[in-house]
């Protein structure tokens, strides 16, 4: 279990074998979502939507035309 003190501006660190562990880097967001009996869960959010531009993009794919895209 890591530990971590709250300052009085409401900061904190996370541990560095925590940290390395998610391997976090500096501006890497983390999400909190406070659960029943003050439970915490933090999540890590590294990838922005930028990130995904052309993800599923694939060159040997022909396109396909709008219209043949839908449903009949």
């Amino acid at each position: 279990m890591s530990l971590a003190t709250i300052t009085s501006k409401g900061q904190t660190t996370i541990p560095k074998e925590i940290r390395d562990c998610l391997g976090l880097q500096p501006k890497d967001q983390v999400q909190f979502t406070l659960v029943a009996d003050e439970t915490v869960i933090m999540r890590v959010k590294k990838r922005s939507v930028r990130e995904l531009f052309g993800l599923l993009h694939d060159p040997e794919r022909a396109p396909i035309l709008l219209e043949d895209m839908k449903c009949h």
